[in-house]
């Protein structure tokens, strides 16, 4: 059996919402190692520097300088990120943009609830399917993560 923490990314702007997700990841039963960066240019230069890439990413859409959308078209560009798992983790859901989010290539996404325990599932599950998939991105009836 492997030991090794699960090694996700985190590109959030709002600490609190950092904050958050640090101590959901405390709370589940999985070892995990949290990269972050608060910016979409941090973003794809870290993803670059990777020589293992994590898990996963969980990418806001609303940050400065790029956004989750611009971040998520640099990614697909890349060879080396065509295919990496990357959960859009926000809180706002508009169909349209959800549809073109998938459309975009991004593998899940997850509207952040209020509710703690909410926040818990979602993201256990988000983590769980990312470490778990095969192929590439997964169908577009199992895109929204919800609780």
């Amino acid at each position: 059996m492997n030991d090794a923490p699960i090694q996700l990314l985190l590109a959030d702007d709002d600490i609190d919402d950092c904050n958050l997700f640090v101590e959901v990841l405390r709370e589940l039963p999985l070892l995990t190692q949290l990269s972050m960066v608060h910016n979409g240019e941090q973003l794809v230069q870290m993803l670059l520097k990777f020589v293992t890439l994590p898990a996963a990413l969980f990418l806001d859409l609303n940050m400065p300088r790029k956004n989750g959308l611009e971040c998520l078209a640099e990614i697909r560009s890349h060879d080396k990120l065509k295919d990496f798992p990357v959960i859009i983790y926000s809180t706002s859901f508009e169909p349209a943009v959800i549809d073109l989010l998938y459309k975009k290539g991004a593998y899940y996404y997850i509207r952040k609830p209020a509710e703690f325990p909410k926040l818990k599932q979602v993201i256990h599950r988000g983590i769980m399917l990312a470490i778990n998939r095969m192929g590439p991105q997964p169908e577009k009836e199992s895109f929204v993560i919800q609780p």
